[in-house]
């Protein structure tokens, strides 16, 4: 083959293989509306994974990217936090109970301002029905927000950051197995007795009433963004979810049924490879053989937003041990000084916690600070404050991976025997080095699990056939409610007539009996 030939088949080999890839790479949306970072490190990780697959993804998030370097497009919505809310939740001002109408309100106030945003509704202007393949929407009882797949006519697939709560079950038919299977909220574990069960039984009925809630607070405001004579009820929008991806994973528990649609990508944050850490970082994880403590109260939490004295007490004692402590704290709200603490602003978690020569991870319980402590195999002490903080840590406690201290009751005893335990005790670090042996064995890791599944669900055109017919049910339905009502009226209906035959025949046998008495006494 002459020179030219081969250098014309290398370029048509290539321009094959380039419209290959076009041809197969899809238009996908990611709308990410909350504004916790900690959210957004969970479904940016999806995104990721997507953009770096082949897909073209646009992204918009309610924060700073938290994956600057990713091959997504990434457009920032300004959010609007509300701090005297989580203050108030932090503070524990209430118990979370109390707190669900705040909730709820704060998640609708988020979602119109997401949905009505200027970048957002240029995107809806300039942007219609076959302009993405798939939208995917980060989910925080924002329903409304599904309105981009209405728009855009496409499949949509949810994102979630832990285990699956009750409204989000809802969307695709998983079933709520009251009897053995904990909510997310509760501090009941498997297996249940009959206590737990009363319990459980009760957060459900709690949780239920929060996601009617929810969809009545989402329906207005879907109603008022998009007209009904242009798109469909919400009702059906919400029939219309291909999957879930939830970041969760059945070795962490509880056990449960899961519809074929429900995809569990529990630790897809976590990166297969560490990033190189700071070099600063990096020298003091190194030089420390004796082992570093790393300490980071999550992404929502600030000094501002803590009791004075609880801070005092947590510094008297960390400054005290005999460890390099590296805590995550905003450098304007110090709350002292010590040679053995290192403060930053921020610092990467998971390519901290990945080192070897970290010795105990002090978290707030958010289910991705866990996760990521397990993935790791280190140890926790926990002080949760709020949301579903207390039962991620009674979950650590009972599985023997950490401890947990209360934070309206903590002294500084509390907190410093919770460490020195946790520390010394060989079991907690043994107990959840075992459970990260279990945690990665799987067949696909988290992000071959995604991208094969968008696959999937792009390939075969939203994959209806994977829907459970639950979906289209109503409780009364589900429950077999007017199944039982029937057969009870069949029974009863049943049960009239034969004793009103029952009734007949008696009469008629007196009538017959009558005449024959007169006639015994007349002879």
């Amino acid at each position: 083959m002459s020179p030219l030939r081969f250098c014309c088949l290398l370029l048509f080999i290539g321009v094959a293989a380039t419209r290959f890839d076009l041809t197969n790479s899809a238009r996908i949306l990611g709308f990410f509306p909350s504004p916790s970072k900690s959210h957004l490190i969970i479904h940016a990780a999806i995104a990721d994974a997507l953009a770096e697959a082949g897909h073209n993804v646009t992204v918009y998030g309610a924060s700073k990217n938290v994956i600057p370097k990713a091959k997504y497009k990434y457009i920032e919505l300004e959010p609007k936090t509300n701090e005297s809310f989580v203050a108030g939740m932090a503070m524990g001002s209430s118990p979370s109970y109390k707190q669900f109408g705040k909730i709820v309100e704060m998640i609708a106030t988020a979602s119109n301002d997401s949905l009505t945003h200027p970048r957002v509704q240029r995107l809806l202007r300039e942007h219609g029905p076959g302009d993405f393949d798939l939208v995917i929407v980060g989910y925080f009882m924002n329903d409304a927000t599904f309105a981009l797949a209405a728009h855009f006519q496409c499949p949509l697939i949810v994102s979630y950051m832990k285990q699956p709560i009750m409204a989000l079950n809802s969307l695709i038919g998983n079933p709520t197995e009251i009897a053995y299977t904990p909510t997310v909220l509760g501090k009941q574990r498997q297996p249940m007795n009959f206590v737990s069960r009363v319990k459980n039984f009760i957060s459900v009925g709690m949780e239920l009433l929060m996601a009617e809630l929810g969809i009545h607070f989402q329906t207005k405001i879907y109603d008022y963004n998009f007209p009904s004579d242009r798109y469909p009820p919400l009702d059906e929008v919400r029939k219309n979810v291909s999957l879930i991806f939830t970041n969760h994973h059945f070795s962490q528990g509880p056990i449960r049924p899961n519809v074929p649609n429900l995809i569990e990508i529990g630790g897809i944050q976590i990166k297969e490879k560490p990033d190189p850490l700071p070099t600063d970082i990096a020298k003091v994880l190194d030089e420390s053989k004796e082992g570093v403590i790393y300490f980071s109260l999550g992404s929502n939490i600030k000094g501002s937003h803590l009791n004075e004295e609880k801070i005092k007490i947590m510094f008297n004692v960390i400054s005290k041990l005999p460890y390099k402590v590296l805590w995550k704290w905003s450098p304007t709200e110090l709350p002292g000084e010590s040679k053995n603490i290192i403060f930053r602003d921020w610092l990467p978690q998971d390519d901290i916690l990945a080192h070897p020569n970290i010795k105990l991870f002090i978290t707030h319980g958010g289910m991705g600070s866990v996760v990521e402590s397990q993935y790791h195999g280190v140890p926790m002490v926990g002080i949760p404050l709020f949301g579903d903080q207390p039962s991620n840590m009674v979950n650590v406690e009972r599985s023997g991976y950490g401890l947990a201290v209360d934070y309206l009751t903590l002294t500084e005893e509390s907190l410093n025997n919770a460490i020195q335990d946790v520390l010394n005790n060989p079991k907690y670090k043994e107990a959840v080095q075992t459970f990260s042996r279990l945690y990665r064995d799987r067949p696909m890791t988290p992000r071959e699990t995604v991208v094969y599944w968008v696959d999937y669900v792009l390939r075969h055109k939203g994959a209806k056939h994977m829907q459970s017919p639950a979906v289209h049910m109503n409780r009364w339905q589900l429950l077999s409610l007017d199944v039982i009502g029937f057969l009870l009226a069949i029974v009863l209906t049943i049960s009239v007539v034969i004793v009103k035959v029952c009734k007949l025949i008696c009469c008629r046998g007196r009538k017959n009996k009558l005449p024959k008495v007169e006639k015994a006494k007349q002879n």
